[in-house]
């Protein structure tokens, strides 16, 4: 039976680091302590201008490259899941594959906004169970900076752009251990881009928005309820965790799932304080983190979870 293993691990963050204070300086209406306060967000990484979602997920993709010990030419899948793609078409994957330097990849974008990481890795799980392909290459980008209103502080402060990658390969021993997808679209207005062109000018509203507060509820709800329903697939006690990896949006958010799993902080990879959330980009971002620095070891048990606008949510289990 063939399985699906991380073979490897890679981020980006653009050099451009932004704290709280630097907001303030710009002309943003807050202050540190309130971000802090409401968020754990103490800095974000802002692309320059021109920098787009492909070359992020370029530099993070030839990081875990590389810790696969694999190269581009070995790749027959790549997965780019990202809400700010650099076109409207061609997709994103396929623009980082040219940058890559690979042919005949399957290449496509996943849209499922801050879940779009693990829609993407369980997607590309599912390629290599089938045995179609053996080597794939999932990746999380984004550039959120270039749909945030500057002038509403409750959604500029929150955000920032990143890029992580993870290279999946075909193994005879189970890497993903469960899997579990939702979505609803009824949810749709408490965080959407209302907005789209249409004969080259812009209908609607190009802005990110959300209700702030119902974003929460449903998010510290559903994350728990994914994460127990993984558990539930591989026969596993939540205890049996060795980190959970929630998407990286608000620490208030991290904290509630891991109170509602009945797991301690000290398993919990926190990296919002120094990304924000990058959407489909901060639980690849988290786990890059957290493997490199040795807290993540080869043989341990990893949730990785996510939920965004959509809605859609989602986890995936895994043994590292």
């Amino acid at each position: 039976m063939t399985f699906a293993r991380v073979a490897g691990v890679g981020s980006f963050l653009p050099p451009n680091r932004v704290s709280n204070a630097d907001l303030v300086d710009r002309g943003v209406d807050t202050n540190d302590e309130w971000i802090v306060t409401r968020t754990g967000i103490r800095a974000r990484h802002l692309a320059e201008a021109g920098q787009t979602s492909s070359e992020l997920a370029f530099e993070a993709s030839r990081r875990a490259l590389d810790m696969a010990g694999a190269t581009a030419d070995d790749i027959d899948l790549i997965i780019v899941a990202t809400s700010t793609p650099d076109f409207v078409f061609p997709s994103t994957a396929c623009l980082l594959q040219a940058k890559l330097g690979n042919k005949g990849a399957v290449a496509f974008d996943v849209q499922a906004v801050c879940s779009g990481f693990v829609y993407a890795l369980t997607i590309a799980e599912k390629f290599i169970r089938s045995g179609s392909h053996k080597k794939a290459l999932v990746v999380g980008a984004e550039v959120f900076s270039r749909i945030l209103d500057w002038n509403d502080r409750g959604t500029c402060v929150l955000f920032g752009d990143g890029a992580g990658a993870v290279v999946l390969e075909a193994s005879e021993r189970p890497g993903l251990l469960a899997t579990a997808l939702h979505a609803d679209g009824a949810h749709h207005g408490i965080l959407s881009v209302p907005g789209n062109l249409c004969g080259g000018k812009v209908i609607g509203d190009p802005f990110l928005r959300m209700d702030g507060q119902a974003v929460f509820k449903f998010a510290v709800r559903v994350l728990a309820d994914v994460a127990h329903e993984c558990c539930e697939l591989a026969k596993l006690a939540p205890a049996a965790i060795d980190w959970l990896i929630p998407h990286q949006a608000n620490i208030r958010i991290i904290e509630a799932t891991a109170k509602k799993m009945g797991l301690p902080m000290e398993k919990v990879v926190v990296t919002v304080d120094q990304h924000g959330n990058t959407s489909a980009a901060s639980v690849p971002l988290a786990l890059d983190a957290a493997v490199r620095d040795g807290r993540i070891r080869r043989g341990q048990k990893v949730m990785l979870e996510g939920v965004g606008g959509g809605f859609t949510w989602g986890a995936v289990l895994l043994e590292f």
